[in-house]
């Protein structure tokens, strides 16, 4: 078993590997995705030189694979970290030369060291910590959202830094595989005087509402409202995309796989 590192250890990223997974990754989301989109009235807030915490609803699986390709896509340059059930990532041990740090979750010793490295990572002006602080698979249509408290005690003791939501859906629209939606709020307005509590409530509220507002746009499925950041394959494959294929070269035509009427 692999030593865990010290609390308030800043991980240590490989930029060689980071390179890697980073192509990896966006190969991977190609394969599994019609698409990753961002919604065009929210798109990711300018960079500052203050460091910031992106915190996202735990939608699925995928949550920090999409984190990944969204912090190389708009925040080239910044080193992005995030906490890993400790558990897990001794399961995965590579991740932990991407950014990953290990969190021991549901004691009181873990919400501590948590603090201590999240703070380590945050006094530095060009890091970024993406997070889901619902700590659980929820689904995007939950209401009110609920957060473990760890974020308030985080805005509470670092009250420079920026915490900036981040709403994420998985739907299927019309091609066989789904679309990534993705939406960005701007960075949370907290008083001086809030409490930690209070901060954590501001934050839930603040992603709810970002949260709604893709939730709208998902249903109306206007492309036109998205910017594509990643376009994977569209159709169905196999030998109706095959039968389809001939049939429109029988025509003349240039053969679309996509089943709208219109780019999607």
């Amino acid at each position: 078993m692999s030593k865990s590192p010290e609390a308030g250890t800043v991980p240590v990223i490989s930029p060689r590997l980071l390179r890697w997974f980073t192509w990896y990754v966006r190969r991977y989301l190609r394969r599994h995705f019609n698409a990753v989109r961002l919604l065009e009235t929210s798109p990711p807030p300018a960079r500052t030189e203050a460091p910031a915490v992106f915190y996202l609803n735990h939608a699925s699986w995928w949550d920090p694979l999409v984190s990944l390709h969204l912090a190389a896509t708009f925040f080239a340059g910044q080193s992005a970290f995030a906490p890993m059930d400790a558990q897990a990532l001794q399961k995965y041990a590579l991740l932990r030369r991407l950014g990953f740090f290990p969190v021991e979750r549901g004691t009181l010793t873990g919400a501590r060291r948590f603090l201590r490295t999240a703070g380590s990572i945050l006094s530095e002006p060009h890091h970024a910590l993406w997070l889901t602080p619902q700590g659980r698979f929820t689904d995007v249509r939950e209401r009110p959202v609920r957060f473990e408290p760890g974020l308030g005690h985080l805005a509470a003791r670092l009250p420079s830094v920026r915490f900036i939501p981040v709403a994420m859906e998985f739907t299927w629209w019309l091609e066989r595989s789904p679309e990534v939606l993705v939406a960005f709020g701007s960075p949370v307005s907290m008083p001086a005087a809030a409490s930690a509590a209070g901060r954590n409530a501001l934050l839930e509220e603040a992603l709810a509402a970002l949260q709604d507002q893709l939730a709208a746009a998902s249903q109306l499925r206007r492309c036109e409202s998205f910017t594509t950041l990643l376009s994977g394959k569209a159709g169905v494959g196999g030998f109706y995309d095959l039968w389809r294929r001939l049939r429109t070269r029988a025509r003349g035509a240039a053969f679309d796989p996509r089943h709208a009427d219109r780019p999607l």
